[in-house]
C-alpha cells in the first residue's frame, strides 16, 4: 500500500485539491489516504468540505484571531510533527502557496517524507508581490520530489531555477476539474439571498478583494473605483460583493461600500453558489489566482486588481487584464468592457490555457508511479 498524507487549510487548497482526493478514492485497493486539515481558514472551510463531502482523519484547529504568519507556520510544523510520526506516509501532498502549504512541506522535510506539489512553479519573480507566497512557493517546490505544473510556463520557470525535470510534471490545474465537475450541476443558488439581484435586466459585475499587499490604501482606492462605476452606470449595473471575512478586508469594503443601492455585500458564498455566480456575471474583478483560472472556462472577463500576476497564460490569452489598484485604470477598463461589444467579445471567447479537466488522474498515476 502507497500510504499517502494530504494537507490543507484554506478554502483554495481544498477546491483544488478535492479533485485529486477523489481521484485516490479509486485507488483505495493500492493507496492508505489520510487527511489533514489545519483550519487556517475555518470559517470558510467547513461548509466547503460539508458540500464536497469530505471527512477529514485529522484538524490541527490552528485558527486565532489575528494570527501572524509565524503563528500559522510554528503550529502547522509543530501539530503535524505527531500525526507523520504515527501514520508514516511515504507522501505529502500539498497544493498552492500558503502558509499550510509550506509548513506542511518543511514538516515533511524533516522526516525526510516525500512531497508532493500541487499547482507547482507559479511565479511573480517578485518575492513581495504576494507576500508571503512567492517566497512560500519557492521553498515548498525547491523541497518537493514531485512538481505537478499547470503549464508549460510553469515548468520552465521550475527549469530556470535548477530543478532537474524528472521531479516536473505538466498536469494543468485541478481548479479546472473542480470548476467542471460543479458548473455541470449549479443551476440555482442555496442561498435563497442571491436570487434577490437582479440578474434579469442589469450587467452583473462580480467583484473579490481580499490580498495582504491590498490592505489599506489600495483597497481604499478599488472602493473609490467601485464607487465610480456603481454611479456612471446606476440605471444598468449591479455590483455584488462577497466579502472576505478578515477584518482588514471587511472593515474597508463596509465603511466605503455599505447602503449604495447597486451594490451588494454578501457573506462569503458555498463553493456552488460562487461557481454560478461566475456563470451569471458580465465581467469580474478580482484579486483572486483561482478566478484568473476558473473565469476562462465560462467565457468571463477579468480584471485583475493586482500589479503583478504568476499566471501570465491568462493574460496571454487575453482572458485577463491587469489593471493593479489604481481607481482610474479599474473605472477606465471596466467602462472598456461595458461599452466595447467587441473589446468585450475578445477578452470572453478566449480560450483557457489552464487544463481539460483531467489534472488529477495525471497527478495520482504520476504517484502511482514514482511508488512503484
Amino acid at each position: 500500500m502507497i500510504k499517502i498524507l494530504t494537507v490543507f487549510g484554506t478554502r483554495p487548497e481544498l477546491i483544488k485539491l478535492f479533485p485529486v482526493i477523489k481521484e485516490i478514492e479509486k485507488h483505495s485497493d493500492i493507496i492508505f489516504h489520510k487527511i489533514c486539515n489545519t483550519s487556517q481558514h475555518k470559517d470558510l472551510i467547513a461548509p466547503l468540505m460539508k458540500h464536497f463531502n469530505i471527512k477529514t482523519d485529522y484538524d490541527l484547529n490552528i485558527m486565532e484571531e489575528n494570527q501572524s504568519i509565524e503563528d500559522i507556520t510554528s503550529n502547522v510544523i509543530l501539530k503535524l510533527k505527531d500525526i507523520i510520526l504515527k501514520e508514516n506516509p511515504e507522501y505529502v501532498i500539498v497544493q498552492g502557496d500558503t502558509s499550510t502549504a509550506m509548513a506542511a512541506t518543511l514538516s515533511a522535510y524533516f522526516h525526510k517524507v516525500k512531497v508532493a506539489h500541487v499547482e507547482a512553479g507559479l511565479r511573480t519573480h517578485n518575492k513581495y508581490l504576494p507576500f508571503p507566497e512567492e517566497i512560500n512557493r519557492k521553498i515548498i517546490d525547491s523541497i518537493a520530489d514531485l512538481c505537478f505544473v499547470p503549464t508549460n510556463n510553469a515548468k520552465e520557470n521550475l527549469l530556470k531555477e535548477g530543478i532537474s525535470e524528472s521531479r516536473i510534471e505538466v498536469t494543468g490545474n485541478t481548479v479546472i476539474d473542480a470548476l467542471l465537475d460543479t458548473a455541470n450541476i449549479a443551476n440555482n443558488f442555496i442561498n435563497e439571498k442571491l436570487n434577490l439581484i437582479p440578474f434579469y435586466n442589469r450587467k452583473i459585475i462580480l467583484v473579490t478583494a481580499h490580498r495582504r499587499e491590498s490592505f489599506g490604501k489600495p483597497l481604499e482606492n478599488i472602493c473609490n473605483a467601485l464607487k465610480d462605476i456603481a454611479s456612471k452606470y446606476s440605471d444598468h449595473v449591479h455590483i455584488v460583493i462577497p466579502v472576505h471575512p478578515n477584518p482588514n478586508v471587511k472593515k474597508t469594503i463596509y465603511s466605503n461600500l455599505d447602503n449604495i443601492s447597486n451594490i451588494s455585500l454578501i457573506d462569503p458564498l458555498e463553493y456552488s453558489d460562487f461557481i454560478f455566480l461566475m456563470r451569471e456575471s458580465f465581467i469580474i474583478l478580482s484579486d483572486s489566482g483561482g478566478i484568473q483560472e476558473e473565469a476562462p472556462s465560462l467565457n468571463k472577463p477579468v480584471l485583475v486588481m493586482r500589479n503583478e500576476t504568476e499566471r501570465p497564460e491568462a493574460l496571454e490569452s487575453g482572458a485577463t487584464l491587469l489593471v493593479g489598484t489604481n481607481k482610474e485604470r479599474i473605472v477606465e477598463q471596466a467602462t472598456k468592457l461595458i461599452e466595447d461589444k467587441s473589446h468585450y467579445e475578445f477578452m470572453s471567447k478566449a480560450i483557457n490555457p489552464y487544463g481539460d479537466g483531467k489534472a488529477a488522474s495525471r497527478i495520482v498515476s504520476r504517484i502511482i508511479k514514482d511508488a512503484q
